[in-house]
Protein backbone atom coordinates (compact mmCIF):
# COMPACT_ATOMS: atom_id res chain seq x y z
CA UNK A 1 0.00 0.00 0.00
CA UNK A 2 1.31 3.44 -0.93
CA UNK A 3 0.75 6.26 1.52
CA UNK A 4 0.38 9.95 0.77
CA UNK A 5 3.45 12.16 1.13
CA UNK A 6 3.96 15.80 2.08
CA UNK A 7 1.26 15.86 4.74
CA UNK A 8 1.22 17.42 8.19
CA UNK A 9 -1.69 17.39 10.63
CA UNK A 10 -3.63 20.62 11.00
CA UNK A 11 -1.23 22.86 9.09
CA UNK A 12 -2.97 23.37 5.77
CA UNK A 13 -1.19 20.51 3.98
CA UNK A 14 -1.34 19.59 0.33
CA UNK A 15 -2.75 16.10 -0.14
CA UNK A 16 -1.31 14.17 -3.04
CA UNK A 17 -3.40 11.53 -4.75
CA UNK A 18 -1.60 8.23 -5.24
CA UNK A 19 -2.70 4.83 -6.39
CA UNK A 20 -3.49 2.56 -3.47
CA UNK A 21 -2.96 -1.17 -3.29
CA UNK A 22 -5.36 -2.47 -0.67
CA UNK A 23 -5.41 -5.81 1.09
CA UNK A 24 -8.46 -7.63 2.49
CA UNK A 25 -6.69 -7.37 5.85
CA UNK A 26 -6.51 -3.58 5.71
CA UNK A 27 -8.79 -1.98 8.25
CA UNK A 28 -10.69 0.03 5.64
CA UNK A 29 -11.46 -3.13 3.66
CA UNK A 30 -12.48 -5.05 6.79
CA UNK A 31 -14.84 -2.22 7.72
CA UNK A 32 -16.41 -2.21 4.26
CA UNK A 33 -17.05 -5.94 4.33
CA UNK A 34 -18.09 -6.07 7.96
CA UNK A 35 -20.69 -3.29 7.73
CA UNK A 36 -22.27 -4.20 4.41
CA UNK A 37 -25.28 -5.97 5.95
CA UNK A 38 -26.09 -3.27 8.49
CA UNK A 39 -25.63 -0.65 5.81
CA UNK A 40 -28.33 -2.32 3.74
CA UNK A 41 -30.62 -2.46 6.78
CA UNK A 42 -30.08 1.24 7.35
CA UNK A 43 -31.12 1.97 3.78
CA UNK A 44 -34.41 0.20 4.44
CA UNK A 45 -35.46 2.05 7.58
CA UNK A 46 -38.84 3.74 7.23
CA UNK A 47 -37.31 7.18 7.56
CA UNK A 48 -34.92 6.58 4.66
CA UNK A 49 -37.62 5.05 2.48
CA UNK A 50 -39.90 7.99 3.20
CA UNK A 51 -37.34 10.58 2.23
CA UNK A 52 -36.68 8.71 -1.01
CA UNK A 53 -40.41 9.00 -1.72
CA UNK A 54 -40.14 12.76 -1.20
CA UNK A 55 -42.11 13.07 2.06
CA UNK A 56 -40.75 16.13 3.86
CA UNK A 57 -41.31 17.90 7.15
CA UNK A 58 -39.35 21.12 7.13
CA UNK A 59 -38.79 21.12 10.89
CA UNK A 60 -36.84 17.87 10.60
CA UNK A 61 -34.06 19.71 8.84
CA UNK A 62 -33.39 21.71 11.99
CA UNK A 63 -33.87 18.73 14.28
CA UNK A 64 -31.34 16.84 12.19
CA UNK A 65 -28.80 19.60 12.66
CA UNK A 66 -29.42 19.49 16.41
CA UNK A 67 -28.75 15.74 16.53
CA UNK A 68 -25.57 16.21 14.54
CA UNK A 69 -24.42 19.03 16.84
CA UNK A 70 -24.62 16.85 19.94
CA UNK A 71 -23.04 13.89 18.17
CA UNK A 72 -20.07 15.84 16.85
CA UNK A 73 -19.58 17.76 20.09
CA UNK A 74 -19.21 14.46 21.95
CA UNK A 75 -16.96 12.90 19.33
CA UNK A 76 -14.69 15.90 19.04
CA UNK A 77 -14.42 16.24 22.82
CA UNK A 78 -13.20 12.66 23.01
CA UNK A 79 -10.90 13.05 20.01
CA UNK A 80 -9.29 16.07 21.68
CA UNK A 81 -8.93 14.10 24.91
CA UNK A 82 -7.20 11.27 23.03
CA UNK A 83 -5.28 13.24 20.41
CA UNK A 84 -1.95 11.82 21.62
CA UNK A 85 -3.13 8.22 21.86
CA UNK A 86 -0.87 6.11 19.59
CA UNK A 87 -3.88 4.52 17.89
CA UNK A 88 -5.56 7.82 17.14
CA UNK A 89 -2.85 10.47 16.85
CA UNK A 90 -2.23 9.79 13.11
CA UNK A 91 -5.93 10.57 12.46
CA UNK A 92 -6.01 13.83 14.39
CA UNK A 93 -7.00 16.56 11.91
CA UNK A 94 -8.98 19.14 13.92
CA UNK A 95 -8.44 22.04 11.53
CA UNK A 96 -9.59 19.99 8.59
CA UNK A 97 -12.42 17.94 10.08
CA UNK A 98 -14.01 19.41 13.21
CA UNK A 99 -17.71 20.11 12.69
CA UNK A 100 -19.26 21.14 16.01
CA UNK A 101 -18.45 24.85 15.66
CA UNK A 102 -19.81 24.85 12.11
CA UNK A 103 -22.99 23.19 13.34
CA UNK A 104 -23.31 25.75 16.15
CA UNK A 105 -23.27 28.52 13.55
CA UNK A 106 -25.88 26.68 11.49
CA UNK A 107 -28.12 26.34 14.54
CA UNK A 108 -27.70 30.03 15.33
CA UNK A 109 -28.82 30.81 11.81
CA UNK A 110 -31.92 28.59 12.06
CA UNK A 111 -32.92 29.26 15.68
CA UNK A 112 -31.41 32.67 16.45
CA UNK A 113 -28.79 33.86 18.93
CA UNK A 114 -30.50 32.05 21.83
CA UNK A 115 -30.47 28.71 20.01
CA UNK A 116 -28.89 26.91 22.95
CA UNK A 117 -32.03 27.54 25.03
CA UNK A 118 -34.25 26.13 22.29
CA UNK A 119 -32.59 22.81 21.52
CA UNK A 120 -32.02 19.64 23.49
CA UNK A 121 -30.45 16.26 22.92
CA UNK A 122 -33.03 13.64 21.98
CA UNK A 123 -33.10 10.22 23.62
CA UNK A 124 -31.69 8.34 20.63
CA UNK A 125 -28.98 10.93 20.10
CA UNK A 126 -28.13 10.79 23.81
CA UNK A 127 -27.54 7.04 23.58
CA UNK A 128 -25.19 7.67 20.67
CA UNK A 129 -23.43 10.43 22.62
CA UNK A 130 -23.11 8.23 25.71
CA UNK A 131 -21.46 5.47 23.68
CA UNK A 132 -18.96 7.89 22.16
CA UNK A 133 -17.99 9.15 25.62
CA UNK A 134 -17.73 5.58 26.93
CA UNK A 135 -15.43 4.62 24.09
CA UNK A 136 -13.27 7.72 24.45
CA UNK A 137 -12.77 7.18 28.16
CA UNK A 138 -12.45 3.40 28.30
CA UNK A 139 -11.19 2.14 24.93
CA UNK A 140 -10.00 5.07 22.78
CA UNK A 141 -8.92 2.96 19.81
CA UNK A 142 -12.63 2.46 19.06
CA UNK A 143 -12.92 6.18 18.32
CA UNK A 144 -11.36 5.30 14.97
CA UNK A 145 -14.59 3.55 13.92
CA UNK A 146 -16.78 6.52 14.87
CA UNK A 147 -14.50 9.16 13.34
CA UNK A 148 -14.05 7.24 10.12
CA UNK A 149 -17.77 6.59 9.74
CA UNK A 150 -18.77 10.21 10.23
CA UNK A 151 -16.01 12.24 8.62
CA UNK A 152 -15.50 10.14 5.52
CA UNK A 153 -19.22 10.30 4.86
CA UNK A 154 -19.25 14.05 5.37
CA UNK A 155 -16.55 14.46 2.76
CA UNK A 156 -18.43 12.36 0.20
CA UNK A 157 -20.56 14.58 -1.97
CA UNK A 158 -20.61 17.41 0.55
CA UNK A 159 -20.14 20.26 -1.89
CA UNK A 160 -22.84 18.93 -4.23
CA UNK A 161 -25.24 18.65 -1.30
CA UNK A 162 -24.40 22.13 -0.11
CA UNK A 163 -25.50 23.55 -3.46
CA UNK A 164 -28.64 21.40 -3.50
CA UNK A 165 -29.67 22.50 0.00
CA UNK A 166 -28.84 26.12 -0.74
CA UNK A 167 -31.16 26.15 -3.73
CA UNK A 168 -33.95 24.07 -2.21
CA UNK A 169 -34.05 25.99 1.08
CA UNK A 170 -33.38 29.36 -0.59
CA UNK A 171 -30.47 29.94 1.76
CA UNK A 172 -27.99 32.77 1.26
CA UNK A 173 -25.29 32.26 -1.34
CA UNK A 174 -22.77 33.24 1.34
CA UNK A 175 -23.32 29.87 3.04
CA UNK A 176 -25.32 30.64 6.18
CA UNK A 177 -27.14 27.57 7.47
CA UNK A 178 -24.89 25.20 5.53
CA UNK A 179 -21.52 25.55 7.23
CA UNK A 180 -21.66 21.90 8.25
CA UNK A 181 -20.90 21.00 4.64
CA UNK A 182 -18.01 23.42 4.26
CA UNK A 183 -14.46 22.08 4.75
CA UNK A 184 -12.36 25.17 4.15
CA UNK A 185 -9.05 23.50 5.03
CA UNK A 186 -9.52 20.58 2.62
CA UNK A 187 -8.91 21.40 -1.02
CA UNK A 188 -9.36 17.88 -2.39
CA UNK A 189 -11.83 15.64 -0.59
CA UNK A 190 -10.74 12.64 -2.64
CA UNK A 191 -7.08 13.07 -1.77
CA UNK A 192 -7.83 13.69 1.88
CA UNK A 193 -9.98 10.57 2.13
CA UNK A 194 -7.18 8.59 0.54
CA UNK A 195 -4.76 10.01 3.09
CA UNK A 196 -7.12 9.22 5.97
CA UNK A 197 -7.60 5.60 4.86
CA UNK A 198 -3.88 5.22 4.39
CA UNK A 199 -3.14 6.57 7.86
CA UNK A 200 -5.80 4.29 9.31
CA UNK A 201 -4.52 1.21 7.51
CA UNK A 202 -1.03 1.91 8.78
CA UNK A 203 -2.09 1.84 12.44
CA UNK A 204 -0.33 -0.98 14.27
CA UNK A 205 -3.36 -3.04 15.21
CA UNK A 206 -3.70 -6.78 15.70
CA UNK A 207 -6.47 -8.78 14.10
CA UNK A 208 -8.60 -8.86 17.24
CA UNK A 209 -8.50 -5.08 17.56
CA UNK A 210 -9.51 -4.69 13.93
CA UNK A 211 -12.46 -7.00 14.56
CA UNK A 212 -13.44 -4.86 17.55
CA UNK A 213 -13.35 -1.79 15.31
CA UNK A 214 -15.63 -3.47 12.78
CA UNK A 215 -18.07 -4.35 15.58
CA UNK A 216 -17.98 -0.75 16.79
CA UNK A 217 -18.66 0.54 13.29
CA UNK A 218 -21.72 -1.73 13.17
CA UNK A 219 -22.85 -0.15 16.44
CA UNK A 220 -22.40 3.30 14.90
CA UNK A 221 -24.71 2.27 12.06
CA UNK A 222 -27.24 1.02 14.58
CA UNK A 223 -27.12 4.27 16.54
CA UNK A 224 -27.78 6.16 13.32
CA UNK A 225 -30.74 3.93 12.55
CA UNK A 226 -32.15 4.62 16.01
CA UNK A 227 -31.87 8.35 15.32
CA UNK A 228 -33.62 7.85 11.96
CA UNK A 229 -36.45 5.95 13.63
CA UNK A 230 -36.78 8.59 16.32
CA UNK A 231 -36.96 11.36 13.74
CA UNK A 232 -39.59 9.41 11.87
CA UNK A 233 -41.68 9.39 15.04
CA UNK A 234 -41.03 13.08 15.68
CA UNK A 235 -42.14 13.83 12.15
CA UNK A 236 -45.55 12.30 12.82
CA UNK A 237 -46.27 15.02 15.37
CA UNK A 238 -45.15 17.88 13.15
CA UNK A 239 -48.22 19.25 11.39
CA UNK A 240 -46.91 22.38 9.73
CA UNK A 241 -45.02 22.51 6.46
CA UNK A 242 -45.66 18.90 5.55
CA UNK A 243 -44.81 18.58 1.89
CA UNK A 244 -45.27 15.70 -0.48
CA UNK A 245 -42.87 15.96 -3.35
CA UNK A 246 -44.91 13.59 -5.53
CA UNK A 247 -41.83 13.19 -7.67
CA UNK A 248 -41.63 10.85 -10.63
CA UNK A 249 -39.11 8.03 -10.41
CA UNK A 250 -38.74 7.70 -14.15
CA UNK A 251 -37.47 10.25 -16.61
CA UNK A 252 -35.02 12.01 -14.31
CA UNK A 253 -32.04 11.12 -16.43
CA UNK A 254 -30.65 14.58 -17.13
CA UNK A 255 -27.46 15.93 -15.64
CA UNK A 256 -24.24 14.19 -14.75
CA UNK A 257 -25.24 11.00 -12.97
CA UNK A 258 -21.67 10.40 -11.80
CA UNK A 259 -22.11 13.32 -9.41
CA UNK A 260 -24.94 11.60 -7.54
CA UNK A 261 -23.52 10.51 -4.13
CA UNK A 262 -26.13 7.77 -3.77
CA UNK A 263 -25.17 6.45 -7.21
CA UNK A 264 -21.48 6.37 -6.27
CA UNK A 265 -22.21 4.53 -3.05
CA UNK A 266 -24.35 1.86 -4.68
CA UNK A 267 -22.08 1.41 -7.68
CA UNK A 268 -19.06 0.88 -5.44
CA UNK A 269 -20.90 -1.44 -3.06
CA UNK A 270 -22.88 -3.64 -5.42
CA UNK A 271 -21.56 -3.11 -8.91
CA UNK A 272 -24.42 -0.90 -10.03
CA UNK A 273 -28.12 -0.33 -9.47
CA UNK A 274 -29.82 1.71 -12.16
CA UNK A 275 -33.16 1.88 -10.38
CA UNK A 276 -31.68 3.11 -7.10
CA UNK A 277 -29.70 5.78 -8.86
CA UNK A 278 -32.67 6.96 -10.91
CA UNK A 279 -34.63 7.23 -7.70
CA UNK A 280 -31.86 9.20 -6.03
CA UNK A 281 -31.55 11.45 -9.08
CA UNK A 282 -35.29 12.08 -8.93
CA UNK A 283 -34.88 13.18 -5.33
CA UNK A 284 -31.98 15.46 -6.19
CA UNK A 285 -33.73 17.09 -9.14
CA UNK A 286 -36.99 17.83 -7.34
CA UNK A 287 -36.79 20.94 -5.06
CA UNK A 288 -38.64 19.47 -2.10
CA UNK A 289 -36.82 16.20 -2.46
CA UNK A 290 -33.59 18.16 -2.35
CA UNK A 291 -34.50 19.60 1.05
CA UNK A 292 -34.81 16.24 2.76
CA UNK A 293 -31.94 14.65 0.89
CA UNK A 294 -29.62 17.52 1.70
CA UNK A 295 -30.72 17.57 5.33
CA UNK A 296 -30.18 13.94 6.08
CA UNK A 297 -27.42 12.99 3.75
CA UNK A 298 -25.12 14.42 6.38
CA UNK A 299 -26.17 11.58 8.67
CA UNK A 300 -26.84 9.02 5.94
CA UNK A 301 -23.49 9.64 4.29
CA UNK A 302 -21.85 8.20 7.36
CA UNK A 303 -23.69 4.97 6.71
CA UNK A 304 -22.43 4.86 3.14
CA UNK A 305 -18.93 6.08 3.94
CA UNK A 306 -17.32 2.67 3.58
CA UNK A 307 -18.46 2.54 -0.07
CA UNK A 308 -17.68 6.13 -1.05
CA UNK A 309 -13.91 5.83 -0.91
Amino acid sequence: MESTANVSNGAGPVYEEKKETLSPHDLSEMLAAGTKEVHEKAENTQFVKDFLRGRIRKELFKLGAVALYYTYSAMEDEIERNKDHPHFAPLYFPAELNRHENLARDLEYFYGPDWETQVKCSQATQRYVDRIHEVGQEDPVLLVAHAYTRYMGDLSGGQVLKKVAQRALKLPSTGEGLEFYQFDAIHSAKAFKQLYRSRMNELELDVETKKKLVAEAVKAFQFNMEVFDELEEMGKSIQEDVLDAGMPVHGATGGDISKCPYYNAKMAASGGSAYACQLAMAVLRHPTGQVLFATWFAALAGLAAWYLM
